[in-house]
């Protein structure tokens, strides 16, 4: 992983610095909160219902055990002893006190990480997929991108006042793990005429009130070119976009106003006017930056393992564990390990201090000191002897993390909601709770798959309810918490946004509303067809009628 240099870590220190003096402005009131918040919001600060809430950026979702440890850290010593992982791969600490979030920045700086413009009307953190580098599928490891775009994009000098939020995801398969299309800007890495680096670029997508899937702009931008056109779409959305209307001031509102026709008229027109010089990547630069990221020293080893083999046979749960939460490795005798933050009653996202202590462990042990946060509000280690996974299942059963549940109905994507966030309508962790409990039979789960729930508390859409493949939306409806469901969205290369089956339900009644729905599909799919799949072939009505039939009945 990426280690600072010596700009890097003057940078972070000095913003500490910076941010500290204006924190005690406010808390002396020199500043008011309105004159404070563009500030706090630069560094990742909110002020949620309850409390100042912490965004701390993990850039590409890359860790190492110092930085994991550090957060549990701050988790027991600023917090209430936990943090909650988001699907921008960072983490939050929903408790601090506003006093001490300068030195919570401090302790973050001695470990290389920091909270910049992981919130704001600036360039956000950007992410990429959880198993980059080890996924077999990928033209190449898309993290020096990311780190290449980190270091363009923070506080840059044009673009850290933008209309509005800005998203940046990065892909190198063809198979999207990073959800692209529900970004400002999506880029997946291709081969481009001359066989070097290219980009395909999408733009426009977004989620929240008015939701958008992205567009493609360009096929292939080459990869000496694509910091100047990124530039160049920025640059058009900061002139072009809206200032006087925040729910229109997402480029996704820009792209579908104009077109997306003229909205590329306009980027290559703003790319024209750039000096690409002053914007290609020295060639010993992106030299530099790859070699962080080289390959760590993996054994040769064979591509199965007796060890494994024999697990998988002797102990049922195991079996389990491995079907569903160890994926396949490009590196032979290896996998990747998904790690659920998703406990039957969990609260999704969240994990405690104990428990980042022990993932810290356990990278050290068992995945070359790394692990990653996922879009999906999991962990990952993603360099795992097969030889060694039984053991680590073990460690992770004793730390309360072995939920053998990824992907399936019960790895439930969920925003705060009510609980925590002061812009929400309804709650949407007792409703995450409530559906774990209720579908938490783990036979009955694999046998419906791989299915997305998405959660959402407000037309934000923090819990991305758009693109699940079965979205819940809280509304508040005459002072009561309702839920709107949406079927059929997907975040994925087919991405999709879900369609309205219905009338809002009351908090009790979702649960059982989304097993009557599983059910149906259960007996309306054709053979190992997936539920998107299933729902793609025959549409949404056989799961609105499935939803709102018992309820029509006794109404």
């Amino acid at each position: 992983m990426y280690r600072y240099d010596e700009f890097d870590a003057a940078l972070v220190r000095q913003r500490v610095e910076e941010f500290r003096d204006q924190v005690e402005r406010r808390v002396s009131g020199a500043l008011t909160e309105d004159e404070f918040k563009p500030l706090r919001l630069m560094n990742g600060v909110y002020l949620q219902l309850h409390a100042y809430m912490l965004r701390v950026a993990v850039p590409y979702g890359v860790m190492n055990g110092a930085q994991m440890r550090r957060l549990a850290h701050i988790a027991r010593t600023y917090d209430k002893g936990y943090g909650h992982f988001t699907t921008r791969t960072n983490i939050q600490f929903n408790w601090p006190a506003l006093s001490d979030l300068p030195a919570i920045l401090e302790e973050l700086a001695e470990v290389e990480m920091h909270a910049i413009q992981t919130s704001g009307n600036c360039i956000r953190n950007v992410t990429t997929d959880v198993f980059a580098g080890a996924t077999d599928d990928e033209v190449e490891d898309p993290r020096p991108w990311c780190e290449i775009l980190r270091q363009w994009s923070t506080i840059h000098p044009e673009f850290s006042f933008l209309p509005r939020k800005f998203k940046i995801a990065v892909i190198a398969a063809e198979k999207d793990r990073a959800a692209i299309r529900t970004h400002d800007v999506g880029l997946r890495i291709v081969r481009g005429a001359d066989g070097g680096t290219a980009f395909q670029v999408f733009v426009g997508g977004g989620q929240g009130r008015l939701p958008h899937i992205a567009q493609e702009i360009a096929s292939a931008v080459p990869g000496s070119e694509i910091l100047a056109y990124l530039t160049a779409i920025l640059r058009a959305y900061n002139l072009l976009g809206r200032r006087d209307n925040i729910h229109k001031a997402r480029i996704k509102i820009l792209v579908a106003s104009l077109g997306i026709d003229a909205f590329r008229e306009e980027v290559e027109r703003q790319f024209a006017t750039l000096r690409q010089e002053d914007l290609r990547i020295p060639d010993d630069e992106m030299d530099r930056i790859r070699a962080y990221f080289d390959p760590p020293a993996f054994a040769d080893l064979p591509r199965t393992s007796g060890a494994f083999d024999r697990a998988v046979l002797a102990d049922p749960d195991f079996a389990r564990f491995s079907r569903n939460n160890i994926r396949r490795h490009r590196q032979p005798g290896y996998a990747s390990v998904v790690i659920s933050l998703k406990p039957v009653d969990g609260v999704p996202g969240d994990i405690t201090a104990a428990q980042m202590e022990a993932v810290a462990d356990l990278a050290a042990r068992f995945s070359f000191d790394e692990v990653r946060a996922a879009y999906e509000q999991n962990l990952v280690l993603p360099h795992v002897r097969l030889d060694n996974s039984p053991a680590l299942w073990r460690a992770l059963q004793a730390a309360g993390l072995a939920t053998a549940n990824a992907d399936l109905v019960t790895d439930i994507i969920a925003c705060p909601g009510l609980d925590y966030c002061s812009l929400a309508n309804a709650r949407s962790i007792p409703v995450a709770q409530d559906l774990s409990r209720r579908l938490a039979d783990m036979a009955w789960q694999e046998k419906v798959g791989p299915v997305r729930i998405n959660m959402s508390g407000c037309i934000n859409a923090c819990g991305h309810h758009h693109v699940g493949h079965i979205g819940v939306l809280g509304v508040d409806r005459k002072g009561e918490e309702y839920y709107q469901i949406t079927v059929g969205g997907s975040p994925d290369e087919q991405a999709s946004l879900g369609e309205i089956v219905g009338r809002s339900l009351p908090a009790d009644e979702v649960a059982p509303a989304i097993q009557r729905a599983l059910d149906r599909y259960l007996v309306i799919r054709t053979g190992s067809e997936r539920f998107i799949d299933t729902v793609r072939r025959v549409g949404a009505d056989p799961f609105r009628q499935a939803i709102y039939e018992t309820l029509d009945a006794t109404a």
